[in-house]
């Protein structure tokens, strides 16, 4: 059955699915998807990204102009021409278990975050030495200096550098934690806990906001103004819209393009950007397996891939809603037009199918992982998965919820072996905006993130731009990370579109970037 045909029939929800209206005190909110993991080091799935704001915090946030403020941290000195780095935390800060926060479980959870991160994993080669001094501060000793250290440490790229007591954060980076305890806003409530269905966080009574700066992103006054936050999973999109419309849920976050309609006729309802820049959208290719580890292979699909068919699935016909895009995100410093005639020259499917039987495809399967409960790498998937069909190949269309494609993504084996070949997702504005956060981008084999693609090229080109001296050098080595990466193809760009979000008119202050819950009042 479509939406459309679900929305008509949907006056109101189930008496069972949630309690009267929101009272003043409680937030009511629709996530994403299910909330499956609730490790922010293991995986990087936003939504729990999203859990893990409400939970933790960090030394360092990042503002909307992408500048490091202040956190946990008082501040922090530097000396020896950049190679030593002491970090002093605030005063009263403590986890929600009652323990202060000391400068050993800063450094726990600063190591544990480098092994996943892709800031992190180009810190930790320098990295000479990271020791608590005493309870309070904590330093690095590098090899050499590192100048991006405040926005390795403050960048809200999945995974942030999200502190968690010691014996926490000692856990293999590569395991996930069995215990969610932070020092943030809001502490989670374990035995409410239930995937597929339901999340509740309380206020933290001690949570102590830092005292001064502008509100923005990550960074500034970390405000809770309500004293329980309820996430409610409610994969169908009628029955959320249902729930919103009748005020019984505050904030709905990701509505399909039919529903964002609907409440814009809606007095009660505000329909917006949940950031102000738009989200990459990408296709993914596991490129330790057949077919897509050879690169002809991937280079193959370029003339099939229409950005604007996926982008339309996604957010509808309006082109103001979306944007084609290389490898950074449009309109960051770094964005540019190097290679794209790949991606915008003329599509053709019959092309397509001419250079895959060049590259020698014979058949072999395809299988094609993606969720039914996620708005974007959902209509995405279908997107990608009508294109395979056309060009003729020998699919394995595996639809499942978004948790267990987060799981599922994570398997190294060949297709037999219930491993993949390709998915779609997309990610924040921030996490595209320079090469040092876009972790796709990256190339180093076994330790990239999920697809395992092997660049040299693209590792030396990144490392380079660390090093460049001003933004005119980080621009020209970025048109040649472009142009590297529209060739070897760790993923392909299928665009970048602005994520709208719906909320009761009578919630204000929301902080833009993605769903963040400080600082959110009821009128």
């Amino acid at each position: 059955m479509h939406r459309r045909t679900l929305l008509a029939g949907a006056a109101t929800l189930p008496a069972a699915a949630l309690a009267q209206p929101a009272n003043a005190r409680v937030l009511k909110f629709v996530p994403q998807a299910n909330l499956t993991s609730l490790d922010p080091i293991w995986t990087t799935a936003n939504v729990t990204r999203n859990h893990a704001w409400l939970v933790y915090d960090v030394l360092y946030g990042m503002d909307a102009r992408f500048q490091p403020q202040p956190q946990m941290a008082a501040g922090h000195t530097m000396e020896d021409q950049g190679r030593v780095w002491t970090f002093t935390l605030r005063d009263g800060l403590r986890f929600h278990d009652g323990e202060p926060v000391r400068a050993g479980d800063c450094v726990a959870s600063l190591r544990r975050w480098m092994k996943r991160n892709s800031n992190g994993q180009k810190m930790e080669p320098l990295v000479d030495e990271l020791v608590a001094l005493d309870d309070k501060r904590l330093r690095f000793r590098l090899k050499r200096p590192f100048p991006r250290l405040l926005e390795s440490i403050s960048n809200p790229s999945n995974p942030a550098a999200f502190i968690m007591p010691e014996r926490i954060a000692r856990t293999d980076p590569f395991q996930q934690i069995r215990e969610t305890v932070g020092s943030g806003p809001f502490r989670f409530l374990p035995s409410e806990y239930n995937s597929g269905s339901f999340v509740a966080y309380e206020r933290n009574p001690n949570y102590q906001p830092v005292g001064s700066g502008a509100v923005s992103l990550t960074a500034g006054p970390k405000l809770a103004h309500f004293d329980r936050i309820e996430w409610h999973i409610i994969t169908d999109a009628a029955t959320a819209a249902a729930a919103l419309q009748a005020g019984e849920i505050d904030w709905y976050e990701q509505p399909p393009p039919e529903i964002q309609q609907l409440f814009r006729r809606n007095r009660q309802i505000v329909v917006e950007p949940i950031d102000t820049l738009p989200n990459p959208a990408i296709l993914r290719f596991n490129h330790l397996h057949p077919p897509f580890n050879d690169k002809r292979m991937r280079q193959a699909l370029l003339p099939a891939v229409d950005q604007t068919d996926y982008m339309t699935a996604i957010v509808g016909p309006d082109p103001a809603g979306f944007s084609s895009m290389g490898v950074f995100t449009p309109g960051t410093p770094l964005a540019n037009d190097a290679g794209m005639g790949a991606l915008l020259g003329p599509r053709s499917i019959d092309r397509s199918k001419a250079l895959l039987k060049e590259a020698g495809y014979t058949n072999q399967p395809i299988r094609l992982i993606g969720p039914t409960d996620i708005l974007a790498p959902a209509a995405m998937t279908q997107v990608a998965a009508d294109m395979f069909r056309r060009l003729e190949v020998n699919l394995d269309f595996a639809l499942t919820d978004w948790g267990t494609v987060v799981q599922r993504r994570a398997n190294r084996e060949p297709v037999d072996k219930g491993g993949w070949s390709v998915f779609l997702t997309a990610f924040s504005s921030f996490e595209f905006a320079d090469p040092s956060s876009n972790f796709p981008l990256r190339g180093h084999g076994a330790g990239a993130w999920f697809g395992w693609p092997t660049v040299p090229r693209l590792e030396e080109l990144r490392d380079a731009w660390f090093d460049a001296p001003n933004l005119e050098a980080q621009q020209r080595l970025a048109r040649e990370i472009q142009l590297t990466a529209l060739d070897e193809l760790p993923y392909i760009p299928v665009g970048a579109y602005l994520s709208m979000t719906s909320l009761r008119r009578n919630l204000s202050g929301r902080v833009p970037g993605f769903a963040l819950f400080w600082n959110l009042k009821r009128s």
